[in-house]
């Protein structure tokens, strides 16, 4: 008997609290008030100083080993000069893409081989690299770019982000004023940067640039941008 009543008041508090919740469901959502949306952004302009040059030949043939190790060789032997000159953060040298493809008769069946490779050296000593490209017999020049290094970017981020910051709370106390508002509290907000990233270009000949040992390769940096934006909602007060 002292089972079925408990079990009845656990029902009781069970629908009771559910009632509550309904009703509170039902009640409308009161529309937000005094809420403005604003956005401020900052941008600043430096000099690219990041040079990427990405060096590739190709190969073909009948037999598939053969193409792969001439490959091998090209390869080795623009390692080799590479290496001599490379310093981290001056001039990187790393391996890029590596590929060895069937090439196929109108009426099916393999008739060859064909492959190429990849070197990437990059780096602040444009110098060094653009001195390199000459003496980097076994491959060919495919493409070249400048872009921010990453110490570069991150040194101005923080301080565009700030400024952009700075504009955000200097936006939202004007409009609360000029709304007749002493002030306002930051609902939420949202911080985003960009820039700095450069594209390296293809050589746009019909082959792939080639320059003598005597010769270094003519490159101009330009210059980069790195903006941040800050957008969000003030409660006006």
């Amino acid at each position: 008997m002292n089972f079925r009543i408990r079990s009845c008041s656990r029902w009781l508090v069970a629908a009771a609290l559910g009632s509550v919740l309904g009703a509170a469901a039902a009640q409308p959502v009161a529309p937000l008030q005094n809420v403005v949306t604003l956005s401020a952004s900052a941008v600043t302009e430096l000099n690219m100083d990041w040079l990427t040059v990405v060096f590739s030949t190709t190969r073909e043939g009948a037999d598939a080993a053969a193409v792969q190790g001439q490959l091998r060789q090209a390869l080795e032997a623009a390692l080799a000069e590479a290496r001599k000159v490379a310093k981290p953060g001056q001039l990187e040298v790393q391996t890029g893409a590596f590929s060895l493809n069937p090439r196929y008769a109108p009426k099916g069946g393999i008739t060859g081989w064909q492959g190429s490779t990849e070197l990437v050296v990059q780096g602040r000593d444009t110098l060094a690299i653009s001195l390199l490209t000459g003496r980097v017999a076994t491959l060919s020049i495919a493409r070249v770019g400048f872009s921010l290094s990453r110490e570069a970017r991150e040194k101005v981020e923080a301080e565009v982000a700030a400024e952009a910051i700075a504009r955000f709370r200097a936006n939202a106390d004007r409009v609360s004023k000029h709304f007749g508002f002493a002030g306002y509290t930051v609902r939420e907000v949202q911080l985003s940067s960009d820039g700095g990233r450069g594209i390296v270009q293809p050589v746009m000949r019909a082959q792939s640039l080639r320059v003598s040992a005597d010769d270094a390769l003519p490159v101009e940096a330009g210059k980069a941008t790195v903006s941040a934006t800050v957008s969000g909602s003030v409660q006006m007060k």
